[in-house]
């Protein structure tokens, strides 16, 4: 059957309806199974040849991923996140000071690993070591979903969107980092600011009563040092300009070889949806342009000329908020691949959909981790409680960010 732009793009816009919606009326479903249950509408109706689905697939971002998570698994099996939590304990002496190196530990692990992972790891403790204090977690908790959002934008392996954006544009890490550094840091501190002031009875300046120390895990000095070896060799090479899905899987694979721990523990750890939920995605954002939607319903090329920072960031993050980042990057591809001033386009798209992803609890997989784990904590971190300060830091963000990159353009 050949490609249909109108079955094709029927069958896409339900799939990103319930991409939208997280689930499915009836059925039991996730974005993953949603995003393969797309793939296979493709399929049934010749939307797509079965045959040709690995050429929709960007393979440097699935192994650049993968490569990421293998690392994170390790850095958590050798104790590293209990190490950090005791740094962040050791420093706090009262409110205000905790909440700016929490900020700050977060936002720089999130720009140097996978910000998901860190919101895992961190927000457990938080809500035990609030709960020991008699304190309320939740503005200690959305400061840890906001962080991990801003600060992953610093790099490319920050966050998933990042990693399409560094594959697709060729963009140097070095390059990447230099341009949106600034505004990661300034987005913490605005992080640190909006908090103090929406939140001013959990912020006084008296002293933290006796600060208990809750680490039940055990670390693993040979696997810790080992990791971190590693990890700075890597992020020696991204400095250098090797290319980063290759020097990734090469990291991860080294980590690999070890006596100490069973290859299942390590894989265990993996959000094995994830990849796939990618894997999907690529195919059916991919599905636009082969079918001919794209080029049907709308003129690229001159959409492309007319495309600035300033639409493209408002276009980015409304977009990243009825379907997500990644999927919203993904639709957005071919519209910044033909901008005349593609490297500050692809620098808006990367920004916009990471910075936007703080408005609401839906609009980051890192605040639905927050979410999920505080509710099984049996903390409630509603959609509201989070969305007054997300969006008083998604608007300053945001705005921060098109001045920024208006000046360096």
């Amino acid at each position: 059957m050949t490609p249909n732009a109108y079955i094709t793009g029927a069958i896409v816009l339900v799939t990103f309806i319930g991409i939208a919606i997280g689930r499915y009326p009836i059925i039991k479903s996730n974005r993953t199974t949603i995003a393969l249950m797309g793939v296979a509408l493709l399929l049934a109706f010749g939307q797509v040849a079965f045959d040709q689905l690995p050429q929709y697939i960007d393979f440097d971002t699935i192994i650049l991923l993968f490569s990421m998570m293998i690392i994170n698994a390790n850095l958590k099996l050798a104790g590293f996140f209990t190490v950090a939590s005791r740094w962040l304990v050791n420093r706090a002496h009262t409110p205000r000071s905790f909440l700016a190196f929490e900020v700050l530990l977060v936002g720089i692990l999130s720009a140097l690993f996978l910000n998901d992972t860190v919101c895992l790891m961190f927000a457990p403790f938080l809500i035990n070591l609030m709960d020991s204090l008699k304190r309320d977690p939740i503005p200690y908790l959305i400061a840890l979903a906001t962080a991990s959002n801003i600060g992953s934008t610093a790099t490319l392996t920050g966050n998933p969107q990042n990693m399409i954006v560094g594959i697709a544009s060729g963009i140097s890490y070095v390059d990447f980092s230099l341009a949106l550094i600034p505004i990661a840091l300034l987005g913490l501190g605005v992080i640190w600011a909006v908090l103090v002031v929406m939140f001013p009875y959990d912020f006084m300046k008296e002293q933290f009563s006796d600060v208990p120390e809750k680490h039940s895990e055990e670390i693993s000095k040979p696997l810790l040092i080992k990791t971190l070896i590693i990890a700075a060799g890597l992020l020696i090479a991204f400095l250098a300009g090797a290319p980063i899905a290759l020097a990734a899987f090469l990291a991860a694979s080294l980590l690999l070889v070890t006596r100490r721990h069973q290859p299942q523990t390590v894989f265990a750890e993996f959000d094995w949806g994830l990849l796939v939920l990618f894997s999907a995605l690529f195919i059916v954002s991919g599905s636009l342009e082969t079918s001919g939607v794209t080029t049907r319903l709308v003129d690229i090329e001159h959409l492309s000329n007319s495309t600035n920072i300033w639409n493209l960031s408002l276009i980015t993050a409304g977009l990243s908020n009825i379907v997500s980042n990644v999927p919203a990057v993904l639709l957005l591809k071919p519209l910044v691949a033909g901008m005349e001033n593609a490297r500050i386009g692809w620098l808006t798209l990367a920004s916009a959909s990471t910075l936007a992803g703080n408005l609401t609890l839906l609009g980051s997989v890192a605040n639905l981790i927050v979410a999920e784990t505080a509710a099984r904590w049996r903390v409630d971190l509603s959609f509201w409680k989070y969305t007054k300060p997300g969006l008083v830091i998604t608007l300053i963000t945001l705005a921060l960010n098109i001045g920024w990159l208006f000046l360096i353009s």
